[in-house]
Protein backbone atom coordinates (compact mmCIF):
# COMPACT_ATOMS: atom_id res chain seq x y z
CA UNK A 1 0.00 0.00 0.00
CA UNK A 2 1.23 3.42 -0.82
CA UNK A 3 1.60 6.07 1.79
CA UNK A 4 1.89 9.51 2.08
CA UNK A 5 4.99 11.15 4.18
CA UNK A 6 3.88 13.84 6.84
CA UNK A 7 6.10 16.44 8.33
CA UNK A 8 8.51 14.37 10.63
CA UNK A 9 8.55 11.08 8.72
CA UNK A 10 10.14 10.04 5.66
CA UNK A 11 9.34 7.68 2.65
CA UNK A 12 9.14 4.19 3.35
CA UNK A 13 12.69 2.61 2.77
CA UNK A 14 11.41 0.51 -0.39
CA UNK A 15 9.54 2.97 -2.69
CA UNK A 16 8.37 6.60 -3.22
CA UNK A 17 4.75 7.40 -2.52
CA UNK A 18 2.97 6.93 -5.43
CA UNK A 19 -1.06 7.53 -4.34
CA UNK A 20 -3.00 10.65 -4.71
CA UNK A 21 -5.69 10.43 -2.44
CA UNK A 22 -6.77 13.10 -0.24
CA UNK A 23 -4.08 15.51 -0.96
CA UNK A 24 -4.74 18.91 -2.02
CA UNK A 25 -5.18 19.96 -5.70
CA UNK A 26 -1.78 21.63 -7.32
CA UNK A 27 -2.70 25.21 -8.63
CA UNK A 28 -1.53 27.24 -11.27
CA UNK A 29 1.96 29.28 -9.99
CA UNK A 30 1.50 32.92 -8.56
CA UNK A 31 3.15 35.72 -9.32
CA UNK A 32 5.03 37.31 -6.34
CA UNK A 33 6.58 40.64 -6.67
CA UNK A 34 8.93 40.78 -3.78
CA UNK A 35 10.62 44.01 -2.79
CA UNK A 36 13.93 44.89 -1.32
CA UNK A 37 14.06 43.29 2.18
CA UNK A 38 10.87 41.31 1.59
CA UNK A 39 10.02 37.51 3.32
CA UNK A 40 8.73 35.08 1.49
CA UNK A 41 7.71 31.59 2.79
CA UNK A 42 8.14 28.43 0.23
CA UNK A 43 6.63 25.15 1.67
CA UNK A 44 7.63 21.65 -0.38
CA UNK A 45 4.51 19.32 0.04
CA UNK A 46 2.44 16.66 -2.23
CA UNK A 47 -0.41 17.80 -4.26
CA UNK A 48 -2.19 15.61 -6.59
CA UNK A 49 -2.10 17.05 -10.52
CA UNK A 50 -4.53 16.29 -13.05
CA UNK A 51 -3.11 15.18 -16.17
CA UNK A 52 -5.73 14.73 -18.82
CA UNK A 53 -7.87 11.64 -17.75
CA UNK A 54 -5.47 10.30 -14.62
CA UNK A 55 -4.36 12.11 -11.76
CA UNK A 56 -0.73 11.30 -9.88
CA UNK A 57 0.95 12.36 -7.04
CA UNK A 58 3.45 15.24 -7.27
CA UNK A 59 5.74 17.44 -5.03
CA UNK A 60 5.21 21.59 -5.43
CA UNK A 61 6.37 24.55 -3.86
CA UNK A 62 3.36 26.12 -1.72
CA UNK A 63 0.92 23.63 -3.75
CA UNK A 64 1.76 24.61 -7.14
CA UNK A 65 3.74 23.23 -10.62
CA UNK A 66 5.62 25.12 -11.28
CA UNK A 67 6.19 26.75 -7.89
CA UNK A 68 5.59 30.59 -7.59
CA UNK A 69 7.28 32.65 -10.05
CA UNK A 70 9.19 35.08 -8.15
CA UNK A 71 9.78 38.53 -9.55
CA UNK A 72 12.53 41.00 -8.15
CA UNK A 73 14.37 43.98 -9.09
CA UNK A 74 18.22 44.09 -9.81
CA UNK A 75 20.13 45.08 -6.70
CA UNK A 76 17.93 43.67 -4.46
CA UNK A 77 17.55 40.97 -1.44
CA UNK A 78 15.36 38.93 0.42
CA UNK A 79 15.04 36.93 2.88
CA UNK A 80 13.33 32.93 1.70
CA UNK A 81 12.26 30.87 4.69
CA UNK A 82 11.75 27.51 3.10
CA UNK A 83 9.77 24.45 4.90
CA UNK A 84 10.36 20.72 3.89
CA UNK A 85 7.28 18.65 3.62
CA UNK A 86 8.64 16.24 1.53
CA UNK A 87 9.70 13.06 0.67
CA UNK A 88 13.05 12.79 1.86
CA UNK A 89 15.44 15.65 2.90
CA UNK A 90 16.23 19.08 0.53
CA UNK A 91 18.18 22.46 -0.48
CA UNK A 92 17.22 24.86 -2.42
CA UNK A 93 19.52 26.00 -5.38
CA UNK A 94 18.90 29.17 -7.05
CA UNK A 95 20.09 28.01 -10.92
CA UNK A 96 22.27 31.00 -12.51
CA UNK A 97 22.43 33.72 -9.44
CA UNK A 98 25.61 35.07 -8.21
CA UNK A 99 24.98 34.63 -3.94
CA UNK A 100 27.09 33.67 -0.98
CA UNK A 101 28.22 30.06 -0.92
CA UNK A 102 26.55 29.42 2.08
CA UNK A 103 23.19 29.97 0.00
CA UNK A 104 23.82 28.36 -3.07
CA UNK A 105 21.85 24.86 -1.30
CA UNK A 106 24.40 21.95 -2.43
CA UNK A 107 24.22 19.67 0.40
CA UNK A 108 26.81 19.06 2.88
CA UNK A 109 29.32 21.12 0.74
CA UNK A 110 27.44 24.61 1.14
CA UNK A 111 24.74 23.62 3.53
CA UNK A 112 23.07 21.01 5.49
CA UNK A 113 20.40 19.14 4.12
CA UNK A 114 16.77 20.13 5.36
CA UNK A 115 15.22 17.13 6.94
CA UNK A 116 11.77 16.18 6.33
CA UNK A 117 9.43 18.61 8.44
CA UNK A 118 12.43 20.95 8.88
CA UNK A 119 13.01 24.25 7.74
CA UNK A 120 16.17 26.79 6.49
CA UNK A 121 16.26 30.26 5.54
CA UNK A 122 18.00 32.12 2.85
CA UNK A 123 19.15 35.59 1.71
CA UNK A 124 19.28 35.75 -1.59
CA UNK A 125 20.78 38.85 -3.87
CA UNK A 126 20.15 39.88 -7.43
CA UNK A 127 22.83 41.24 -8.75
CA UNK A 128 21.98 40.44 -12.75
CA UNK A 129 19.14 41.03 -14.67
CA UNK A 130 17.75 37.88 -16.38
CA UNK A 131 15.23 34.79 -16.03
CA UNK A 132 16.68 32.52 -13.43
CA UNK A 133 15.06 29.17 -11.86
CA UNK A 134 15.15 27.36 -8.20
CA UNK A 135 14.93 23.86 -7.86
CA UNK A 136 16.60 20.91 -5.48
CA UNK A 137 19.81 19.41 -5.23
CA UNK A 138 19.47 16.43 -3.12
CA UNK A 139 17.88 13.73 -5.80
CA UNK A 140 16.60 16.26 -8.42
CA UNK A 141 15.98 13.15 -10.82
CA UNK A 142 13.09 12.30 -8.50
CA UNK A 143 11.89 15.90 -6.81
CA UNK A 144 12.69 18.21 -9.80
CA UNK A 145 10.80 15.66 -11.97
CA UNK A 146 8.23 15.43 -9.43
CA UNK A 147 7.34 19.84 -9.97
CA UNK A 148 9.51 21.20 -8.11
CA UNK A 149 11.01 23.85 -9.88
CA UNK A 150 9.96 27.73 -10.03
CA UNK A 151 10.88 30.99 -12.22
CA UNK A 152 12.79 33.77 -10.90
CA UNK A 153 12.18 37.04 -12.96
CA UNK A 154 15.05 39.59 -12.56
CA UNK A 155 13.62 43.20 -14.02
CA UNK A 156 16.93 44.92 -14.77
CA UNK A 157 17.58 48.41 -13.14
CA UNK A 158 18.04 50.29 -16.48
CA UNK A 159 14.26 50.24 -18.08
CA UNK A 160 15.64 50.60 -21.73
CA UNK A 161 17.67 47.36 -20.71
CA UNK A 162 15.04 45.14 -22.84
CA UNK A 163 13.04 46.45 -26.36
CA UNK A 164 9.41 47.35 -25.99
CA UNK A 165 7.04 44.36 -25.88
CA UNK A 166 2.93 44.42 -24.86
CA UNK A 167 3.12 41.98 -22.40
CA UNK A 168 5.54 38.69 -21.24
CA UNK A 169 4.43 35.04 -20.56
CA UNK A 170 6.94 32.90 -18.62
CA UNK A 171 6.75 29.26 -19.71
CA UNK A 172 8.31 26.06 -18.25
CA UNK A 173 9.11 23.47 -20.94
CA UNK A 174 9.31 20.18 -19.05
CA UNK A 175 8.27 16.25 -19.76
CA UNK A 176 7.50 13.23 -17.40
CA UNK A 177 7.29 9.73 -17.63
CA UNK A 178 3.50 8.14 -16.99
CA UNK A 179 3.06 4.30 -17.00
CA UNK A 180 0.24 2.52 -15.81
CA UNK A 181 -1.63 5.96 -14.90
CA UNK A 182 1.28 6.69 -12.36
CA UNK A 183 4.41 8.59 -12.65
CA UNK A 184 7.29 5.84 -13.26
CA UNK A 185 8.49 4.67 -10.22
CA UNK A 186 11.85 5.68 -8.87
CA UNK A 187 14.16 4.06 -6.67
CA UNK A 188 14.47 5.75 -3.45
CA UNK A 189 17.97 4.19 -2.76
CA UNK A 190 19.39 5.27 -6.04
CA UNK A 191 19.38 6.76 -9.24
CA UNK A 192 18.22 5.08 -12.56
CA UNK A 193 17.66 5.96 -16.34
CA UNK A 194 21.56 7.11 -15.49
CA UNK A 195 23.20 6.41 -19.01
CA UNK A 196 20.49 8.70 -20.97
CA UNK A 197 18.41 10.41 -18.45
CA UNK A 198 14.59 9.69 -17.96
CA UNK A 199 13.01 11.17 -20.77
CA UNK A 200 8.98 11.47 -20.31
CA UNK A 201 6.04 10.93 -22.20
CA UNK A 202 4.06 13.53 -21.30
CA UNK A 203 5.09 17.28 -22.05
CA UNK A 204 3.91 20.12 -19.04
CA UNK A 205 4.24 23.44 -20.76
CA UNK A 206 3.89 26.06 -17.77
CA UNK A 207 2.85 22.66 -15.92
CA UNK A 208 -0.15 22.12 -17.97
CA UNK A 209 -0.12 19.41 -20.38
CA UNK A 210 -2.48 21.05 -22.67
CA UNK A 211 -1.20 24.53 -22.88
CA UNK A 212 -3.44 27.26 -24.82
CA UNK A 213 -2.48 30.94 -25.46
CA UNK A 214 -4.61 33.53 -26.81
CA UNK A 215 -2.76 37.17 -28.00
CA UNK A 216 -4.17 39.99 -30.49
CA UNK A 217 -3.13 40.11 -33.99
CA UNK A 218 -0.29 43.16 -33.82
CA UNK A 219 1.18 42.14 -30.56
CA UNK A 220 4.17 41.36 -29.37
CA UNK A 221 4.69 39.21 -26.62
CA UNK A 222 8.04 38.35 -24.70
CA UNK A 223 8.38 34.25 -24.17
CA UNK A 224 10.64 33.91 -21.19
CA UNK A 225 11.53 29.79 -21.38
CA UNK A 226 13.23 27.85 -19.62
CA UNK A 227 14.32 24.30 -19.84
CA UNK A 228 13.12 22.14 -16.26
CA UNK A 229 13.62 18.86 -17.61
CA UNK A 230 16.36 16.55 -16.63
CA UNK A 231 17.37 14.84 -20.16
CA UNK A 232 15.01 16.38 -23.15
CA UNK A 233 16.66 19.48 -25.26
CA UNK A 234 13.94 21.41 -27.00
CA UNK A 235 14.22 22.95 -30.02
CA UNK A 236 11.17 26.00 -29.92
CA UNK A 237 9.55 27.07 -33.17
CA UNK A 238 6.62 28.68 -33.84
CA UNK A 239 5.60 29.01 -37.99
CA UNK A 240 3.40 31.42 -38.56
CA UNK A 241 4.96 34.28 -36.69
CA UNK A 242 8.13 36.16 -36.74
CA UNK A 243 10.89 35.27 -33.26
CA UNK A 244 13.31 37.88 -31.87
CA UNK A 245 16.16 36.32 -29.99
CA UNK A 246 16.93 39.00 -27.37
CA UNK A 247 17.68 36.91 -24.35
CA UNK A 248 19.59 34.04 -22.37
CA UNK A 249 20.64 32.72 -19.59
CA UNK A 250 22.22 35.92 -17.69
CA UNK A 251 20.75 38.90 -19.52
CA UNK A 252 20.56 40.50 -22.79
CA UNK A 253 22.24 39.04 -26.05
CA UNK A 254 25.21 40.99 -27.50
CA UNK A 255 23.32 41.46 -30.74
CA UNK A 256 19.44 41.08 -30.94
CA UNK A 257 18.68 38.51 -33.90
CA UNK A 258 15.78 37.16 -35.87
CA UNK A 259 15.36 33.38 -35.36
CA UNK A 260 13.30 30.31 -36.52
CA UNK A 261 14.15 28.43 -33.41
CA UNK A 262 15.86 28.27 -30.11
CA UNK A 263 17.40 25.35 -28.43
CA UNK A 264 17.72 24.78 -25.05
CA UNK A 265 19.47 21.85 -23.33
CA UNK A 266 18.27 21.30 -19.40
CA UNK A 267 18.59 24.17 -17.44
CA UNK A 268 19.20 26.90 -20.30
CA UNK A 269 16.62 29.94 -20.84
CA UNK A 270 15.92 31.95 -23.93
CA UNK A 271 14.22 34.82 -23.85
CA UNK A 272 12.13 35.93 -27.35
CA UNK A 273 9.78 38.42 -28.49
CA UNK A 274 7.34 37.11 -31.18
CA UNK A 275 5.38 39.64 -33.07
CA UNK A 276 2.54 37.69 -34.08
CA UNK A 277 1.12 40.10 -37.06
CA UNK A 278 -2.26 38.81 -38.22
CA UNK A 279 -5.12 36.45 -37.15
CA UNK A 280 -5.34 32.68 -37.43
CA UNK A 281 -4.43 29.72 -35.34
CA UNK A 282 -0.76 29.26 -34.17
CA UNK A 283 1.40 26.26 -32.60
CA UNK A 284 4.16 26.85 -30.35
CA UNK A 285 6.26 24.20 -31.17
CA UNK A 286 9.00 21.66 -30.51
CA UNK A 287 10.63 20.38 -33.92
CA UNK A 288 13.41 17.44 -33.37
CA UNK A 289 14.97 16.12 -37.07
CA UNK A 290 12.22 13.31 -36.92
CA UNK A 291 9.20 14.65 -34.72
CA UNK A 292 7.01 17.61 -34.23
CA UNK A 293 5.22 17.97 -30.96
CA UNK A 294 3.00 20.81 -30.14
CA UNK A 295 3.96 22.57 -27.07
CA UNK A 296 1.19 25.38 -27.22
CA UNK A 297 -1.64 26.42 -28.51
CA UNK A 298 -1.99 29.65 -29.93
CA UNK A 299 -5.32 31.71 -31.23
CA UNK A 300 -4.31 34.93 -32.52
CA UNK A 301 -7.60 37.45 -32.02
CA UNK A 302 -8.43 40.21 -34.44
CA UNK A 303 -9.06 42.37 -31.73
CA UNK A 304 -7.14 45.91 -31.81
CA UNK A 305 -3.91 46.10 -30.18
CA UNK A 306 -1.90 50.01 -29.23
CA UNK A 307 -0.06 51.63 -29.31
CA UNK A 308 1.63 49.21 -32.29
CA UNK A 309 5.52 48.15 -31.40
CA UNK A 310 5.84 46.98 -35.28
CA UNK A 311 8.61 49.38 -35.96
CA UNK A 312 10.60 48.55 -32.70
CA UNK A 313 10.08 45.01 -33.06
CA UNK A 314 12.17 45.50 -36.50
CA UNK A 315 15.32 47.38 -34.80
CA UNK A 316 18.45 44.67 -33.81
CA UNK A 317 19.81 46.46 -30.69
CA UNK A 318 23.44 45.72 -29.79
CA UNK A 319 24.24 45.10 -25.68
CA UNK A 320 27.23 47.93 -25.30
CA UNK A 321 28.64 46.00 -22.30
CA UNK A 322 28.71 42.65 -24.50
CA UNK A 323 30.51 44.70 -27.50
CA UNK A 324 32.92 45.48 -24.78
CA UNK A 325 33.75 41.97 -24.07
CA UNK A 326 34.17 41.44 -27.98
CA UNK A 327 36.97 43.75 -27.89
CA UNK A 328 38.80 41.45 -26.06
CA UNK A 329 37.86 38.02 -27.27
CA UNK A 330 40.76 37.95 -29.41
CA UNK A 331 43.19 37.82 -26.61
CA UNK A 332 41.56 35.13 -24.84
CA UNK A 333 40.78 32.98 -27.81
CA UNK A 334 44.48 32.85 -28.42
CA UNK A 335 45.37 32.06 -24.57
CA UNK A 336 45.79 28.64 -23.30
CA UNK A 337 43.14 27.75 -21.55
CA UNK A 338 43.53 27.74 -17.64
CA UNK A 339 42.49 24.47 -17.05
CA UNK A 340 40.56 21.81 -19.08
CA UNK A 341 37.80 19.27 -18.06
CA UNK A 342 36.39 16.31 -19.92
CA UNK A 343 33.83 14.71 -20.00
CA UNK A 344 33.67 11.15 -19.39
CA UNK A 345 31.52 7.85 -19.43
CA UNK A 346 32.42 4.52 -18.70
CA UNK A 347 29.59 1.55 -18.80
CA UNK A 348 29.51 -1.66 -17.64
CA UNK A 349 28.22 -4.56 -19.33
CA UNK A 350 24.09 -4.45 -18.36
CA UNK A 351 23.88 -8.64 -17.98
CA UNK A 352 27.53 -10.96 -17.64
CA UNK A 353 28.57 -12.69 -20.63
CA UNK A 354 27.53 -16.03 -19.88
CA UNK A 355 29.36 -18.96 -21.44
CA UNK A 356 30.24 -19.35 -24.45
CA UNK A 357 30.71 -16.82 -27.76
CA UNK A 358 28.57 -13.95 -27.62
CA UNK A 359 27.48 -11.27 -29.68
CA UNK A 360 28.11 -7.31 -29.03
CA UNK A 361 25.86 -4.83 -30.43
CA UNK A 362 25.47 -0.46 -30.01
CA UNK A 363 21.97 -0.55 -28.65
CA UNK A 364 21.88 2.46 -30.20
CA UNK A 365 21.88 1.29 -33.70
CA UNK A 366 21.19 -2.29 -33.88
CA UNK A 367 22.63 -3.07 -36.79
CA UNK A 368 25.99 -3.02 -35.26
CA UNK A 369 27.47 -5.63 -34.09
CA UNK A 370 30.62 -7.60 -33.23
CA UNK A 371 32.00 -10.90 -31.63
CA UNK A 372 34.27 -8.96 -30.21
CA UNK A 373 34.24 -5.96 -27.65
CA UNK A 374 34.62 -2.47 -29.33
CA UNK A 375 32.84 0.78 -30.46
CA UNK A 376 30.36 1.81 -32.74
CA UNK A 377 31.96 3.58 -35.72
CA UNK A 378 28.74 5.63 -35.83
CA UNK A 379 28.28 6.63 -32.47
CA UNK A 380 31.30 5.83 -30.98
CA UNK A 381 29.60 4.61 -28.08
CA UNK A 382 30.92 0.86 -26.48
CA UNK A 383 29.04 -2.30 -27.60
CA UNK A 384 27.37 -4.20 -25.30
CA UNK A 385 26.16 -7.64 -24.92
CA UNK A 386 23.00 -7.82 -26.95
CA UNK A 387 20.60 -9.87 -24.44
CA UNK A 388 18.55 -6.41 -23.64
CA UNK A 389 18.96 -4.73 -27.46
CA UNK A 390 16.36 -4.39 -29.23
CA UNK A 391 13.17 -4.18 -26.28
CA UNK A 392 11.70 -0.60 -26.58
CA UNK A 393 8.91 0.52 -24.40
CA UNK A 394 8.62 2.76 -27.54
CA UNK A 395 7.60 6.00 -25.36
CA UNK A 396 7.26 9.58 -27.07
CA UNK A 397 5.44 12.44 -25.73
CA UNK A 398 1.98 13.94 -27.40
CA UNK A 399 3.24 15.20 -30.39
CA UNK A 400 1.30 17.53 -33.49
CA UNK A 401 1.18 16.06 -36.57
CA UNK A 402 4.12 16.95 -38.46
CA UNK A 403 4.48 18.44 -42.57
CA UNK A 404 3.78 14.86 -43.50
CA UNK A 405 0.48 14.24 -41.93
CA UNK A 406 1.75 11.94 -39.20
CA UNK A 407 0.76 12.36 -35.33
CA UNK A 408 2.03 11.11 -32.66
CA UNK A 409 0.81 9.94 -29.48
CA UNK A 410 1.43 8.19 -26.46
CA UNK A 411 3.51 5.08 -27.04
CA UNK A 412 4.03 6.16 -30.84
CA UNK A 413 7.23 4.56 -32.34
CA UNK A 414 10.14 6.81 -33.24
CA UNK A 415 11.13 7.66 -36.80
CA UNK A 416 15.13 7.22 -37.11
CA UNK A 417 17.07 9.04 -39.80
CA UNK A 418 17.85 5.77 -42.08
CA UNK A 419 18.77 3.11 -39.83
CA UNK A 420 19.77 4.34 -36.89
CA UNK A 421 20.44 7.44 -35.16
CA UNK A 422 23.18 9.70 -35.94
CA UNK A 423 24.97 12.71 -34.07
CA UNK A 424 25.96 14.34 -37.40
CA UNK A 425 22.42 14.56 -38.19
CA UNK A 426 20.96 15.38 -34.91
CA UNK A 427 23.71 17.95 -34.25
CA UNK A 428 25.35 16.26 -31.62
CA UNK A 429 22.14 15.92 -29.13
CA UNK A 430 19.84 12.82 -28.46
CA UNK A 431 16.85 14.05 -28.76
CA UNK A 432 15.07 10.65 -27.56
CA UNK A 433 16.18 7.64 -25.64
CA UNK A 434 16.95 5.56 -28.23
CA UNK A 435 18.13 2.74 -26.09
CA UNK A 436 14.78 2.92 -23.68
CA UNK A 437 15.82 -0.93 -22.60
CA UNK A 438 19.60 -0.52 -21.73
CA UNK A 439 19.13 3.05 -19.85
CA UNK A 440 15.94 1.99 -17.51
CA UNK A 441 18.59 -0.47 -16.36
CA UNK A 442 21.25 1.79 -15.41
CA UNK A 443 22.46 2.95 -12.19
CA UNK A 444 25.51 4.79 -11.01
CA UNK A 445 26.63 1.29 -10.08
CA UNK A 446 27.02 0.53 -14.04
CA UNK A 447 27.26 4.03 -15.35
CA UNK A 448 29.79 6.38 -13.75
CA UNK A 449 29.82 9.96 -15.32
CA UNK A 450 32.91 11.83 -14.81
CA UNK A 451 34.54 15.49 -15.29
CA UNK A 452 38.23 14.66 -15.77
CA UNK A 453 40.66 17.55 -15.05
CA UNK A 454 42.94 16.36 -17.71
CA UNK A 455 45.89 18.60 -16.33
CA UNK A 456 46.29 16.58 -12.85
CA UNK A 457 44.28 13.91 -13.72
CA UNK A 458 41.55 14.24 -10.77
CA UNK A 459 37.92 13.26 -11.52
CA UNK A 460 34.92 14.81 -9.51
CA UNK A 461 34.77 15.24 -6.43
CA UNK A 462 38.96 15.26 -6.16
CA UNK A 463 39.58 18.09 -8.32
CA UNK A 464 40.34 20.92 -5.82
CA UNK A 465 40.68 23.71 -7.96
CA UNK A 466 41.01 27.46 -6.04
CA UNK A 467 40.71 30.84 -7.33
CA UNK A 468 41.08 34.19 -6.02
CA UNK A 469 37.92 36.57 -5.72
CA UNK A 470 37.66 38.69 -9.36
CA UNK A 471 39.91 36.00 -11.10
CA UNK A 472 39.15 35.09 -14.88
CA UNK A 473 39.53 31.85 -16.19
CA UNK A 474 39.66 29.84 -19.29
CA UNK A 475 38.43 26.66 -18.89
CA UNK A 476 38.21 24.16 -21.95
CA UNK A 477 35.54 21.61 -22.22
CA UNK A 478 35.79 18.52 -24.41
CA UNK A 479 33.17 15.85 -24.51
CA UNK A 480 34.95 12.99 -25.23
CA UNK A 481 34.34 10.81 -27.93
CA UNK A 482 36.83 7.94 -26.17
CA UNK A 483 33.80 7.08 -24.09
CA UNK A 484 31.83 4.26 -23.44
CA UNK A 485 28.84 6.71 -23.89
CA UNK A 486 29.16 9.87 -25.87
CA UNK A 487 26.25 12.11 -25.67
CA UNK A 488 25.52 16.06 -24.84
CA UNK A 489 25.79 17.60 -21.21
CA UNK A 490 24.63 20.53 -19.95
CA UNK A 491 27.55 22.06 -18.14
CA UNK A 492 26.82 24.95 -14.75
CA UNK A 493 28.91 26.39 -12.44
CA UNK A 494 27.48 26.82 -9.17
CA UNK A 495 27.82 29.63 -7.13
CA UNK A 496 29.95 31.64 -9.27
CA UNK A 497 27.44 32.47 -11.28
CA UNK A 498 27.96 33.24 -15.39
CA UNK A 499 30.24 33.10 -17.96
CA UNK A 500 30.78 33.34 -21.63
CA UNK A 501 31.24 30.69 -24.07
CA UNK A 502 34.04 31.74 -26.68
CA UNK A 503 34.35 29.02 -29.18
CA UNK A 504 32.91 26.08 -29.97
CA UNK A 505 35.20 23.82 -31.93
CA UNK A 506 37.51 26.16 -32.56
CA UNK A 507 34.95 28.70 -34.20
CA UNK A 508 34.55 31.98 -32.29
CA UNK A 509 30.55 32.40 -30.70
CA UNK A 510 29.31 34.65 -33.08
CA UNK A 511 26.68 36.45 -30.31
CA UNK A 512 27.52 36.31 -26.88
CA UNK A 513 25.51 36.31 -24.16
CA UNK A 514 26.19 35.94 -20.23
CA UNK A 515 25.50 32.21 -19.25
CA UNK A 516 25.75 30.06 -16.42
CA UNK A 517 24.45 26.77 -18.36
CA UNK A 518 26.00 25.10 -21.68
CA UNK A 519 25.34 22.42 -23.79
CA UNK A 520 28.46 20.74 -24.75
CA UNK A 521 27.45 18.34 -27.55
CA UNK A 522 29.29 15.51 -29.11
CA UNK A 523 31.24 15.37 -32.05
CA UNK A 524 31.13 12.32 -34.55
CA UNK A 525 33.61 9.65 -35.41
CA UNK A 526 35.52 10.74 -38.39
CA UNK A 527 36.72 8.37 -41.37
CA UNK A 528 40.23 10.24 -41.32
CA UNK A 529 41.29 12.43 -38.58
CA UNK A 530 41.91 16.71 -39.57
CA UNK A 531 44.27 19.02 -37.60
CA UNK A 532 41.31 21.88 -38.37
CA UNK A 533 40.23 21.34 -34.77
CA UNK A 534 41.20 22.20 -31.75
CA UNK A 535 43.20 20.26 -29.43
CA UNK A 536 40.99 18.13 -27.14
CA UNK A 537 38.15 17.93 -29.82
CA UNK A 538 36.34 14.76 -28.55
CA UNK A 539 36.89 13.39 -32.35
CA UNK A 540 38.02 10.39 -32.67
CA UNK A 541 40.75 9.49 -34.91
CA UNK A 542 40.56 6.96 -37.83
CA UNK A 543 42.69 4.21 -36.80
CA UNK A 544 41.92 3.91 -33.01
CA UNK A 545 39.46 5.17 -30.37
CA UNK A 546 41.56 7.55 -29.01
CA UNK A 547 40.79 11.51 -28.68
CA UNK A 548 42.19 13.44 -31.64
CA UNK A 549 44.91 16.23 -30.58
CA UNK A 550 45.78 17.75 -33.47
CA UNK A 551 46.76 21.19 -32.65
Amino acid sequence: MDQHSYPGQAAPAGSFPTDPSGLPEATRPALLELADGDDLHLRIGPVAKRLGDTTVRMLGYNGSIPGPTLKVRQGSEVIVHVTNEGDLEATVHWHGLRLENKYDGVPHETQTPIPVGGSFTYRIRFPDPGLYWYHPHIREDYTQEMGLYGNLLVVPADPGYWPPAHREVLLTLDDLLVEDGKIAPFSPVETTYTAMGRFGNVLLIGGEPDCALTVKAGEVVRLWLTNTANARVFSVALPGARMKLIGGDSGRVEREEFVSQVILGPSERAVVDVLFARPGQLELQHRTPDRIYRLAAIAVTGDLVGPSLAEEFEVLREAPELGAERQSLGRWLAAQPDKTLALVAEMDDIIAAGQGPVLYACPMHLEVTSQEPGRCPECGMKLLVTALVGQSAGREPTAAPDAGGTGGGHGAEHGHHGEGHSHGDDGGIEWEDDMVAVNRLTTPANMRWMLVDRDSGAANAAIDWKFTVGDRVKIRLANEMDSDHPMHHPFHLHGAGRFLVLARDGAPEPNLVWKDTVLVRTGRPRTSCSTSPSPGCGWLTATSPSTCKAA
